[in-house]
């Protein structure tokens, strides 16, 4: 099925969500990107690095094959789990993994991190221009409770590019322009922490969600945009078992509680630009197209 967009002349509607990592798509959204496929959506995920620095968090995968072999791993993991949610495509920006701030890897010359940002921005550019969505979702502005610098180099590559894209005098080469309607930010809930924490807390069972986690920065009071996704939570968990290597599958913080304690979960996003007049708060990305 494919769903018409009446706004743009019936032209096929369609998402490209841009990710730092391998992993970090199924933990940001994934069950709102599975809703739109699901309905006929094009989705594109864009990954821009290999995720080379990532650690194996798993105990059953701490293996010397897949540690000599991490980065080709994770791209079938990552595979797998964008066909779990719906990804039509996956596109590999083409970037190495940065590792966490002060590390070694800040110094590679090929890290995201280090990337040229007029470089950086063509390559997403032409992606935009190849799909021509509507929506692109990325990072916030302000990633304080998590300021990996992969993370905040995807912020600023994505912002660059949504501008570009509809300039027909930049990157000419990557084809016609093309301007989304629409740019959000996935955000992390604090009131969603809390609320999972309470339901562990009424199970009686030991709570994953610690003080740092209900402490952690929020931007709930810029939240626009929460889609209700009946039954997500099971997208959600077999796309980050997928990724086998970074996901420890006894969890509990992942998986501590029974999926269907998620059956009204709501994920939740901040408008950031608009081209479409949309009606705040919203419960549909492509609110006003």
């Amino acid at each position: 099925m494919v769903v018409m967009d009446a706004s743009s002349g019936g032209a096929r509607r369609c998402l490209v969500s841009v990710h730092a990592h391998p992993d970090d798509e199924s933990s940001k959204g994934p069950a709102t990107v599975a809703r739109y496929a699901a309905a006929g959506v094009r989705c594109v995920l864009v990954c821009c690095t290999g995720g080379e620095e990532g650690d194996i968090l798993n105990p059953a995968m701490d293996r010397p094959d897949i540690r000599e072999n991490l980065p080709a791993v994770r791209r079938e993991e990552l595979a797998k789990a964008a066909a779990i949610i719906g990804y039509s495509e996956v596109v590999w920006l083409g970037y190495r993994d940065s590792g966490m701030a002060g590390s070694d890897a800040n110094d590679n010359p090929a890290c995201f991190a280090r990337a040229d940002l007029a470089d950086a921005r063509g390559r997403l550019v032409a992606v935009l221009r190849r799909e021509r969505p509507q929506v692109v979702i990325t990072y916030a502005d302000d990633q304080e409770g998590y300021p990996h610098p992969d993370h905040l180099r995807v912020h600023e590559v994505t912002m660059a590019a949504y501008e570009a894209s509809g300039d027909p005098k930049a990157y000419a080469e990557a084809g016609p322009a093309w301007r989304p309607s629409k740019l959000y930010y996935s955000a992390w809930s604090r009131a969603r922490a809390r609320a999972l924490h309470q339901r562990f807390v009424d199970l009686g069972e030991p709570s994953p969600f610690a003080d740092e986690w209900l402490k952690r920065p929020d931007l709930d009071d810029r939240v626009t945009t929460r889609v209700l996704v009946p039954n997500g939570e099971e997208v959600r968990r077999q796309a980050l078992l997928a990724h086998a290597t970074q996901i420890d599958p006894e969890s509990p913080y992942w998986f501590g509680a029974p999926p269907e304690l998620f059956v009204d979960l709501t994920e939740d996003f901040i408008l950031a630009h608009s081209d479409v007049a949309t009606d705040l708060p919203e419960e549909d990305l492509f609110s006003g197209l």
